[in-house]
């Protein structure tokens, strides 16, 4: 019989309670929103102990994805050198949890990723994530753990876009890259590899998305649709695309370190 561990397994009333201290949330609702992120299929999971890369590599084979890799062979940089691996984020799961285990298996376990603070309960993950908030009194401490991941001898695994994409002009994509992976990147001597995974959420996703954004709303309810939409991907086939590494040296003065971003962005769709 396969070994189990019930303390891997995710509390949403625990994950509440710290996220929202001293806030009443109704316990119907809570009860619903169990069974909308499908949290008794997460945690046959998790209480399986994987973590790291092979949390990874098995959380695929558990929701029976297949990821089809193009362009590995173009990510070939000096002996030492050190990947920034700079993907647009098309599904907010699958996408990320996939790229880890390609990049983890392909290219050595010494990886990082800056995940949002939320999936810090997910514990196979604590090896190679640091969650970061960029709300409240953890959000002075950002600047410092994206100094210690950039200046640490992993490679990096980074969605610069920092929200999953949106539908912008009838297209799939990414909202506008943020400049820090390039300013840090750049700094550290890091070489930038552009990745364009393909795939998309469902409609009632972007329509929920766009609809938050039209009346103007503060918390992006689309985010509790991810685990669902995580689970509807079962028996996907979805790809990603490296293409070559960028040298730190081309990120110059001809530009500003968040035009660079977006020309790095328009990279990865070129792919």
């Amino acid at each position: 019989m396969e070994e189990r561990y019930p303390e891997l397994a995710i509390d949403l009333d625990k994950i509440i309670a710290n996220k929202f201290p001293g806030k009443k949330i109704p316990g119907w609702f809570v009860s619903w929103l169990k069974r909308f992120i499908h949290q008794d299929f997460i945690n046959e999971y998790l209480t399986r102990g994987y973590e790291g890369v092979e949390f990874c590599t098995k959380g695929m084979e558990y929701l029976d994805v297949t990821v089809e890799v193009e362009g590995i062979e173009r990510v070939k940089v000096p002996e030492g050198a050190r990947m920034t691996f700079a993907s647009n984020h098309p599904l907010g799961g699958i996408d990320g949890v996939s790229l880890a285990g390609v990049v983890g298996t392909e290219f050595g376990p010494g990886l990082r990723i800056l995940v949002n603070d939320f999936l810090m309960a997910l514990k196979g993950l604590a090896p190679f994530c640091r969650g970061v908030s960029k709300t409240g009194a953890q959000s002075r401490s950002l600047p410092a753990a994206v100094n210690e991941i950039y200046e640490s001898d992993n490679n990096i695994v980074i969605f610069p876009a920092g929200l999953c994409s949106r539908k912008i002009d009838g297209k799939i994509q990414d909202l506008p890259w943020s400049k820090n992976f390039i300013k840090m990147s750049s700094r550290t001597g890091r070489y930038v590899v552009p990745v364009h995974f393909i795939g998309q959420n469902s409609r009632r996703f972007y329509n929920v998305a766009n609809l938050c954004k039209f009346l103007k709303l503060k918390f992006n309810f689309a985010m509790l649709l991810l685990p669902d939409e995580m689970y509807r991907g079962q028996h996907g086939i979805f790809k990603i695309i490296f293409g070559d590494p960028i040298s730190p040296e081309t990120f110059d003065s001809s530009k500003t370190h968040l035009e660079w971003a977006q020309w790095v962005r328009e990279k990865v769709y070129e792919l």
